[in-house]
């Protein structure tokens, strides 16, 4: 990946998944998902700096696209497939015998988990320099060009086209085990509710949802 951890630990963490964390009891807080979380924010803000000072022309509307295209689970998980994150990934059995280090939502996450890890680790510009080295460059002017590539943001896409208001994903239910969690989430725009969607993962389900919306909107 061209970074060296000084605390290899991070590192693991971020290829630790919620399955193999619950198959070793090793408790909540060794999986990847908080390390995503901040992971998810730190790609955010990257990438808006990336676009705002190398795209000069382009309006507030279509950086926000640009942005929705560039952060989107396909080309996460994409990124993650080009550097082999699959192989290192630590998954509980279920997951590795349903294919878990090939799901787009797992890849996606693992390698914002690496992005929040290496800025905790190395801090901002080591996370800069590694954002941009792997998924800023070659194919970012196609991304940014391209159609917009999953439901979620095609849905932002229309949803702009008429109101500033924000969409909103909100959780309304989730079952299972731990390590098999189903989750239910409604997507809504000024309190009206466009659909809802079902998935092993809040990201999976907030992208189903936005599929169903698309249907009907």
């Amino acid at each position: 990946m061209g970074y060296v951890f000084s605390d290899a630990g991070k590192l693991q963490q971020a290829l630790t998944h919620s399955s193999f964390v619950y198959e070793h009891d090793l408790g909540a807080e060794a999986s990847n998902e908080r390390l995503e979380f901040l992971g998810d924010a730190v790609l955010e803000l990257l990438t808006s700096d990336f676009l705002f000072k190398k795209y000069l022309k382009l309006s507030e509307g279509e950086l926000s696209k640009s942005r929705a295209r560039l952060v989107c689970e396909i080309t996460l998980s994409n990124h993650a497939r080009r550097l082999g994150l699959g192989s290192y990934l630590r998954l509980g059995r279920g997951e590795t015998s349903s294919g878990g280090a090939d799901k787009d939502s797992i890849l996606s996450d693992a390698l914002e988990a690496i992005i929040g890890a290496i800025y905790l680790d190395g801090g901002f510009k080591k996370a800069q320099g590694f954002v941009i080295s792997h998924l800023l460059q070659d194919d970012v002017l196609n991304v940014v060009q391209s159609p917009i590539l999953d439901p979620k943001s095609s849905l932002q896409e229309k949803v702009q086209k008429f109101s500033r208001e924000p969409l909103v994903y909100e959780i309304t239910d989730e079952s299972g085990p731990a390590h098999q969690k189903l989750f239910t989430v409604q997507v809504t725009h000024e309190n009206q509710v466009l659909g809802t969607g079902t998935g092993k993962s809040k990201k999976e389900a907030e992208r189903e949802a936005a599929a169903i919306a698309l249907k009907v909107y």
